[in-house]
């Protein structure tokens, strides 16, 4: 019996999850036990005033959840095939989409013009790289790199992530040290040039890629920020620029 009542309550927690009031949720879970009933029995039952009772079964007739029939002047209700909560969430996806653009005008139109995000330990480096993925598709990400540990820290994931900038087309130019490997199987669209020999060794990872700068410290505890900001953008690609220019293709 203890065992139901939690099945029961997990499965009405659900239901609130999902955009059915407290008593809705009550009141919806019993008419699927009960079957047809007049208003009194389920409020009994649902262990709900008979007002809320009233107002929420009116709720539920309204999200198309809950159906009622006239027998002898009485109404009868029942709730409908649990199969209509997937038809529920569509339209109410299908609500949210028709004022979606609507919606990213005012978050954009709201966003402020500078942002920094910070991020420790190797989960979120791999934010980092996904906004990478995501920000730069089919676009370009420049990365200065002297110390190539992105496969030296992260070997599950690196082929995740060159397989990722293939597959949206994000160009990288990447310029490493001359005296360390570039990096483990670099995808086919990064392109490398190299810093002369006495270029002394960083830590430091750099990317710049839409209108963003992500940096990377890959301490024991790697930590890196994002830098969102216009004016910071264009003065990282402009020094980029310079490097790249004198680097050499390795």
């Amino acid at each position: 019996m203890e065992e139901i009542e939690m099945q029961f309550e997990k499965i009405r927690e659900t239901l609130k999850q999902i955009g059915l009031g407290h008593n809705e949720s009550k009141i919806y879970l019993t008419l699927l036990k009960l079957g047809s009933s007049m208003a009194g029995k389920i409020a009994k039952e649902a262990n709900v005033d008979r007002s809320a009772c009233y107002d929420s079964l009116k709720a539920l007739i309204k999200k198309g959840l809950v159906k009622y029939v006239l027998e002898a002047n009485r109404k009868m209700f029942s709730a409908e095939d649990p199969r209509r909560l997937v038809d529920f969430l569509k339209e109410k996806e299908e609500m949210v989409g028709e004022v979606l653009d609507d919606l990213k005008n005012l978050y954009y139109d709201k966003k402020d013009d500078s942002q920094v995000t910070m991020y420790r330990g190797y989960n979120g480096l791999k934010s980092v790289f996904e906004d990478i993925l995501k920000e730069a598709k089919e676009n370009e990400n420049l990365v200065i790199d002297s110390s190539g540990r992105m496969s030296d820290k992260m070997p599950y994931y690196v082929h995740h992530y060159i397989k990722g900038l293939e597959k949206n087309k994000i160009t990288v130019r990447h310029i490493v040290r001359r005296s360390r490997k570039p990096g483990l199987n670099p995808s086919k669209t990064t392109v490398i040039r190299s810093f002369p020999k006495d270029i002394k060794e960083t830590i430091i990872t750099t990317n710049i890629y839409a209108g963003k700068i992500a940096m990377i410290l890959w301490s024991d505890i790697p930590e890196a920020v994002i830098i969102q900001n216009k004016a910071a953008y264009i003065a990282y690609k402009d020094y980029f620029e310079i490097l790249w220019a004198r680097a050499r293709e390795s």
